[in-house]
């Protein structure tokens, strides 16, 4: 799925909150040329729509800052909005142009039937995301995770899977991705 945006260069001296009055959202763009970061706007609707279709540290948008010429593609490395109110207060785009590698945060889906859980196992997911280091071109939209061999009682540990080709974990092998957990009453009945 492709994904864009326009941004503006922000006016120097500009105040944020005057900005967010106008329907307009601060913005940052670094690593494009180095340390150097270009303060940018951004349409405020025009954000609110990129946040439904994009995810941070996941997918990769284009991003077109005509008064600059520059266009390429960037991830979304940072959202602030209100706690509650939940209205946008400044985006951070991370250029990938010049990086051989990237870090991003991709969610973990179990997919798969364990016999166990159909046996009563309740199945408990430890980790909802992992994060990886890959190429920009090879970001995963979710690491897969089989519990079809699981048995009651045991875990899946971030070693024991299998990662795509140029991807790594960055979390510790021995870290627990899914467990399938006894249920009181059948370690109360094997008791017995």
């Amino acid at each position: 799925m492709q994904v864009s945006i326009e941004c503006k260069k922000r006016v120097e001296g500009s105040q944020p909150r005057a900005l967010r009055r106008e329907g307009i959202i601060p913005a940052t763009l670094y690593g494009h040329h180095g340390a150097e970061s270009v303060a940018l706007t951004v349409n405020a609707k025009e954000a609110v729509n990129l946040l439904k279709k994009a995810s941070i540290n996941n997918t990769l948008v284009d991003v077109n800052v005509p008064e600059m010429s520059w266009t390429g593609k960037a991830l979304i490395r940072e959202v602030q909005a209100h706690p509650w109110k939940r209205n946008l207060y400044h985006l951070s785009f991370f250029s990938i142009a010049n990086q051989k590698s990237i870090e991003v945060v991709v969610p973990v889906k179990v997919v798969g039937e364990s016999v166990a859980v159909k046996k009563g196992a309740i199945l408990e997911q430890r980790l909802t995301e992992l994060t990886v280091r890959c190429t920009p071109t090879n970001i995963p939209e979710t690491i897969d995770v089989d519990i079809t061999s699981l048995e009651m009682g045991q875990m899946l540990h971030v070693g024991d899977i299998t990662l795509p080709e140029g991807i790594t974990a960055l979390a510790g092998a021995d870290s627990v991705l899914v467990y399938l957990a006894i249920p009181a009453k059948l370690a109360v009945a094997a008791a017995v």
